[in-house]
């Protein structure tokens, strides 16, 4: 199972508390655990990815194993920690401002 933890707009969005926990049938990438996140809550669609060219959004990032995974390939394996369910996979809503 991934475990998968939204920031606290995206979880009331979704109706969910606390982490969601998912299985995905392929190899767990950023691009199957978002299509499996949003199989299953399609309240979220458009919300962490773009509805026409699934990009990320510019204001989420991706976080797993203290590392920022927002720049690498959607396709990439994810580390073996989230894939065994020790670590989480962190949808993080970024913050601008000056």
């Amino acid at each position: 199972m991934i475990r998968i933890v939204l920031p606290f707009h995206l979880r009331t969005l979704a109706h969910a508390t606390g982490e969601i926990e998912l299985a995905v049938e392929e190899t767990p990438t950023q691009r199957s655990i978002l299509d499996a996140l949003e199989a299953r809550y399609p309240m979220l669609r458009g919300t962490i990815r773009d509805h026409a060219t699934k990009a990320r959004r510019p204001f989420i990032r991706f976080f797993a194993c203290q590392k920022d995974l927002s720049h690498e390939s959607p396709d990439a394996p994810l580390p073996d920690e989230v894939v065994s369910g020790v670590e989480p996979f962190m949808v993080v809503g970024a913050i601008a401002g000056g």
